[in-house]
């Protein structure tokens, strides 16, 4: 693996955490916790070559479900007195399911197909 995704992965298994931790005033903690979580424990994984790419490969799909299912039927943006909370929530978490699930499919594209094309 090229040390420039390992850094990557782990940079971005550390930001994942921090979201985690980061969540513990959300409305409703305990499922994002989890969801950073499991992403930053795939992230670690993926730097460290321990997790297999079918893992990867279906965290990132479920990840970008999850992004689809969250969005909502009306996106108002991120900013909190710009338009109803809940549309504002859903859309937050909804970009935050989408780039867990790009890196996740990333990484598990690059450890079943491009890292084999290392020279």
């Amino acid at each position: 693996m090229k040390t420039g995704v390992k850094i990557f992965a782990l940079l971005y298994g550390l930001l994942c955490v921090t979201s985690a931790v980061l969540q513990y005033n959300d409305p409703d903690p305990m499922m994002w916790i989890i969801v950073y979580a499991v992403s930053a424990l795939l992230s670690f994984g993926f730097a460290l070559n321990r997790v297999p790419s079918v893992f990867l490969l279906v965290a990132g799909i479920l990840a970008l479900c999850g992004g689809f299912y969250f969005f909502p039927e009306q996106f108002e943006g991120f900013e909190i007195g710009k338009g109803d909370i809940k549309n504002i929530e859903e859309g937050r978490e909804s970009v935050g399911l989408f780039i867990i699930g790009v890196v996740l499919l990333f990484f598990g594209l690059y450890k079943r197909y491009l890292k084999k094309l290392e020279v």
